[in-house]
């Protein structure tokens, strides 16, 4: 367990020119005092750790010190990262890279340890598509890719309704959600998503642009998704549920909108029913997720969905009477 912590913390000093101890500890769950004795056990196996005294002090390599993986390449050592992805690997158009880079940290594992990979890949497959879909790779998938990579500017045609527009972007990352590709980028001064899959050109333009280094990809695409989420519920219905049917509505609807209406419903009445108000995307959506839930639900608000749904219900009685 040491071992494996004494290696991350010389990997965390090579990724910055310094970090005081608490940055240390913090990192790697200890105390400034073991920080202290770590940093003095690699001094002694002679890893050139350097500590500054001082309120400014802390801990860095002296000399330029790395470890090296059997000379991976900086689009070998990318890939590396996805190598878990196989099929967004493909699409992308850098299985190449990711395979010359198994190759090579293989050669420098243990010939105790050269069946991992095989092993993990036996054990372990992400498949990021839902299911029911035939997943489809975007033409310009690689290209946007390629740009995603090299910070290059990109003039990009995309279908927007019934209309083609053109902006210039700045590509800072990709996303895989459900089997469809997002592009996140910068236009302008504002950051905005776009699917890939409705682009219809893709040309850098040969400027790199300077990467805005406090941009964080996942949180920015975890706000964004959750703003998504939050503005196609424009509608609300009223529904009373049996304890079965409000144990299944995460799974027919929404769900941040099933719990947040869970946690505000009123007390179950004599039969354990509750009533809540739900939001939904719309009445005619809202009839499709909970008509499924059968004699589970019973629809109250608006009146003209509990006529459909009453309607429903008697036709479905009359062919099965």
């Amino acid at each position: 367990m040491r071992a494996a912590r004494l290696i991350r913390m010389v990997l965390l000093l090579q990724t910055r020119p310094s970090m005081t101890g608490a940055e240390l500890a913090r990192e790697l769950d200890v105390s400034e005092r073991t920080i202290t004795r770590d940093a003095l056990a690699l001094s002694e196996a002679g890893v050139p750790v350097y500590a500054d005294r001082g309120r400014a002090g802390g801990y860095r390599l002296v000399g330029g010190y790395r470890t090296r993986l059997t000379g991976l390449g900086r689009s070998e050592a990318e890939a590396l990262f996805l190598s878990g992805l196989p099929g967004a690997l493909r699409e992308m158009g850098l299985q190449d890279a990711a395979s010359a880079a198994r190759l090579k940290v293989s050669a420098a594992l243990l010939p105790s340890l050269r069946d991992a990979p095989q092993n993990a890949a036996q054990r372990f497959h992400l498949d990021a598509p839902g299911w029911y879909q035939e997943p489809r790779t975007p033409d310009l998938l690689p290209a946007v890719a390629e740009a995603v990579w090299d910070d290059h500017r990109i003039r990009a045609r995309y279908r927007r309704q019934d209309a083609e527009v053109e902006r210039e972007l700045e590509p800072y990352g990709l996303v895989l959600k459900a089997g469809v590709w997002y592009l996140c980028a910068r236009a302008g001064t504002a950051f905005r998503v776009y699917r890939i899959d409705r682009f219809t050109g893709v040309e850098p333009d040969g400027e790199v642009f300077e990467r805005d280094e406090e941009f964080d990809l996942p949180g920015f695409w975890e706000e964004r998704a959750a703003q998504f989420a939050r503005s196609i519920l424009r509608a609300e219905v009223v529904v009373r549920l049996t304890e079965e049917g409000a144990r299944r509505l995460p799974y027919v609807t929404d769900r941040a909108a099933a719990r947040e209406a869970l946690a505000a419903a009123e007390p179950p009445d004599e039969q354990g029913r509750v009533t809540l108000t739900l939001r939904v995307e719309s009445h005619e959506v809202a009839y499709g997720q909970l008509f499924g839930l059968g004699p589970h639900v019973e629809m109250l608000e608006p009146a003209e969905l509990r006529a459909l749904f009453a309607e429903s219900a008697e036709r479905a009685a009359r062919l099965y009477r």
